[in-house]
């Protein structure tokens, strides 16, 4: 009986790992493309902007990052970012 719960945990917790996986590469994956998007604003024939505006984007990403990498540690701290340029 108890090697029954302990190969269930133990399929239970792989299938979590795998959830995780396909997630985890799914959204980063996202997030890449999304950067890359914003990168795309770099066009100075396309867009009118100044440094401020870039160092604006670049804090806020940069921001959410650290927020990230905190929600991974231990700690678990949540935070929201809220983001405009003006």
């Amino acid at each position: 009986m108890l090697d029954q719960t302990t190969k269930e945990a133990h399929v239970a917790k792989a299938s979590k790992r795998q959830k995780f996986i396909e997630l985890a590469e799914s959204r980063t994956v996202n997030a890449i493309k999304a950067i890359r998007i914003i990168g795309k604003l770099g066009n100075k024939n396309a867009y009118q902007f100044d440094d401020s505006d870039v160092q604006k984007i670049v804090r806020a990403l940069n921001k959410e990052v650290e927020a990230l990498k905190a929600r991974m540690s231990s700690t678990g701290a949540k935070e929201s970012i809220d983001f405009k340029l003006d």
